[in-house]
């Protein structure tokens, strides 16, 4: 499927792509920021997010769907920049077609198969408790608690609270969608063959697994040291987009 996408200005392509807690609008402070810096940002929602939505339970596989928006977006090569879920997806679509990408910018990544530590089993039991129980409001609260951090602006609060909200919304209404099979599973030393020039970061104030989770996929992809971005939780460019732009900027700009 084409994906919904916002894009702003003109150079090299940057695509952005969201947390599972959210959509595309969680790039809304970045877009003018990178398209001043001279690169074209796009922002995606992913399949069963934001307005991707998917109401016939039919098999999605978001890589796939990412790269098909890119070519009819006449993005031939990009950076592909993800949070959480979106950096799982960029790895996918790398894996896919690596000669299409150009560089990685993944932050608060997590492998599926590492067990959960207990504050994110916490927050995944809280999270199905109150869908449980009809209680919407509670199961929003439950996220926003424990993919922000404690500073998290009131703004940053109320943003990431209303596209939880839609997603879970979604969710109750159309279910989640099954995925494809994994590109990432059919070869353990998949990740390790890539030659793509990789930046992994975490939120200071994210959850223990995410910490590890980096750490792991740095040493991987050869990607140097994990980079804390300061005062963050787990949506770290949602709470900090100067930092984060700045960041990928930095990054964007030692490619050839």
């Amino acid at each position: 499927m084409l994906l919904p996408f916002t894009e702003a200005g003109r150079g090299r392509p940057v695509v952005l792509l969201h947390a599972r807690p959210t959509d595309r609008t969680m790039w809304g402070a970045h877009l003018p920021l990178l398209a001043e810096a001279g690169v074209r940002a796009i922002a995606l929602d992913l399949p069963g997010h934001g307005d991707a939505l998917v109401s016939d339970r039919r098999e999605v596989a978001p890589w796939v769907d990412v790269l098909d928006t890119l070519d009819h977006l006449g993005a031939d090569r990009f950076v592909l920049a993800g949070n959480s879920l979106g950096a799982l997806v960029a790895l996918q679509a790398t894996v896919t077609a690596p000669e299409r990408v150009e560089g990685l910018v993944l932050v608060g990544y997590r492998p599926h198969d590492q067990p959960p530590s207990p504050r994110l089993q916490a927050a995944w039991d809280g999270e199905r408790a109150a869908l449980a129980a009809g209680d919407l409001d509670a199961a929003v609260a439950v996220g926003v608690q424990a993919w922000t951090s404690a500073g998290a602006t009131d703004e940053v609060r109320a943003h990431a609270a209303r596209m939880l909200r839609r997603q879970l919304t979604s969710q109750l209404t159309h279910g989640e969608p099954p995925l494809a099979a994994d590109p990432l599973g059919k070869d353990a030393a998949a990740l390790r063959r890539l030659a793509v020039p990789t930046l992994v970061g975490v939120g200071e104030h994210d959850m223990p697994d995410f910490f590890e989770g980096g750490e792991g996929l740095a040493r991987d992809l050869g990607a140097g040291e994990t980079v804390v971005i300061p005062g963050a939780g787990h949506l770290a460019p949602l709470e900090e987009p100067a930092a984060f732009c700045a960041l990928l900027l930095d990054f964007v700009g030692l490619l050839a």
